[in-house]
């Protein structure tokens, strides 16, 4: 494990990284998703794929990276940028996970790999449009402390520029984004996701033009048991790239 210190905004930021197959010649930059750190998809893939040199990391807040300020997608793709043009990784293969999917997305790799992307917006329910009102209504007479009793699970005891930061990213809509990446993706889905249902896969394989759409069974953590043919199909589509 390294740590970088990236200046972003006039503040600096320590970003967590870890290579695997430090010699190989083709990167794959890994992103995990939010709640989630590098360790986690090292733990899936970092086996796998050993063609390939393996860039896992810590997107900021998460693990071993710091987080000072609020952030949006954008701002965590540029961040993941300067930490890869310091350790001169390339856009070769970029694969990532539920949130790591939006930030792999901006940055506009040779190829893409999503694994249960998010960037398709869910319609909030009754419930969730009630609780949301209740709160910001309790928020006019001062008590936003009771926050954690509203929040969502991914957003709970986060520190305040993250929680910033997660109402800045959980929303977004990134259909026109999807609609202009015009590389190979490869797309792998959970049939059991609630996260980031199978619908949303389906959605994003219709707006990426050259993309292939692979559902496996399991939920929003499908990969765990299944990395090893992920890691193939990843294999494959990047050599379906070579010669182009």
């Amino acid at each position: 494990m390294a740590i970088r210190q990236i200046q972003y905004n006039q503040n600096t930021l320590d970003i967590s990284y870890e290579i695997v197959n430090p010699e190989a010649k083709v990167d794959l930059i890994v992103l995990h998703g939010w709640g989630s750190n590098k360790n986690l998809m090292k733990q899936s893939f970092g086996s796998h794929m050993k063609g390939f040199r393996h860039i896992y990391i810590d997107l900021p807040g998460f693990g071993k990276s710091t987080c000072c300020l609020a952030l949006k997608t954008s701002d965590v793709a540029r961040i993941v940028e300067l930490l890869m043009i310091y350790i001169n990784a390339s856009k070769d293969i970029i694969l990532g996970h539920s949130f790591g999917g939006k930030v792999a997305l901006l940055l506009k790799p040779k190829v893409l790999v999503l694994v249960g992307s998010a960037g398709i917006y869910m319609k909030k329910s009754l419930k969730i449009k009630v609780k949301i009102a209740l709160f910001k209504t309790l928020k006019i007479f001062g008590f936003e402390k009771l926050r954690t009793l509203f929040v969502a699970e991914d957003a709970k005891a986060l520190s305040e520029p993250m929680y910033q930061t997660f109402k800045n990213v959980v929303n977004e809509d990134f259909s026109y984004e999807f609609s202009q990446y015009k590389s190979k993706a490869l797309l792998c889905w959970g049939r059991d996701d609630t996260a980031t249902p199978l619908s949303s896969g389906e959605t994003i394989h219709s707006l990426i033009e050259d993309s292939k759409l692979k559902v496996y069974d399991g939920d929003h953590y499908f990969f765990m048991k299944h990395a090893q043919d992920v890691s193939k199909e990843v294999e494959e589509t990047f050599l379906s790239t070579l010669g182009n």
